[in-house]
């Protein structure tokens, strides 16, 4: 059976956005749909969140798809690092997902402090890369919080798709973006 875990992101929700439109999307086409709420989601810390993946997806497979939002993508990367040999994943999609973030984030002393762990520890992408074929990261040209370029990363490290759509904002519900077609064509794709 086809399994999807929608990741939130920082300050994030299961029933935020876009998440319960894509769930019921996802399972009137037959998905299993989980949208955790993830551990004091207004001060992540990787170890919390990592933590709590890795307990929470059971027996991930390669009818498994993973998609995140935010720094639920870097939960997402930072899970499939310590995952066995063996693991495949069907499909990844990040949205809205960051290496870097824009002043706007940086500048804020107390977002900073919390960011930093998250900016600062090296992500192991030969080892994400291991888990999965198929890696689509989703952008937004006007995002307040993660620059542009950090779409090149996600190009260059895992040989991600590259979607970039118009006037999006951070892709979530604190922009109104209440549906997001563009996650759930590329999760109909394969």
């Amino acid at each position: 059976m086809k399994k999807a875990y929608i990741i939130h992101g920082w300050g994030g929700f299961p029933e935020e956005g876009w998440f319960p439109w894509l769930r019921k999307e996802l399972e009137s086409k037959g998905f299993k749909v989980f949208v955790p709420k993830m551990p004091k989601a207004d001060e992540p810390k990787i170890e919390e969140w990592v933590g709590f993946l890795k307990r929470y997806i059971k027996n991930p497979d390669k009818e498994t798809y993973l998609i995140g939002h935010s720094i639920g993508c870097q939960t997402i990367m930072r899970y499939m690092e310590i995952l066995p040999k063996t693991i495949k994943i069907r499909n990844v999609i990040f949205v809205a997902g960051w290496f870097n973030l824009t002043k706007k984030v940086t500048e804020n002393l107390e977002e900073s402090k919390i960011a930093n762990p998250w900016l600062k520890t090296p992500i192991d992408f030969e080892k994400v890369k291991m888990h999965s074929n198929k890696f689509i990261a989703i952008f937004s040209d006007d995002d307040p919080f993660v620059p542009l370029t950090d779409s090149k990363i996600f190009k260059g490290k895992l040989n991600a798709k590259i979607i970039i759509l118009k006037n999006k904002g951070h892709l979530g519900g604190e922009h109104n973006i209440n549906e997001l077609p563009k996650v759930l064509n590329v999760i109909l794709e394969g």
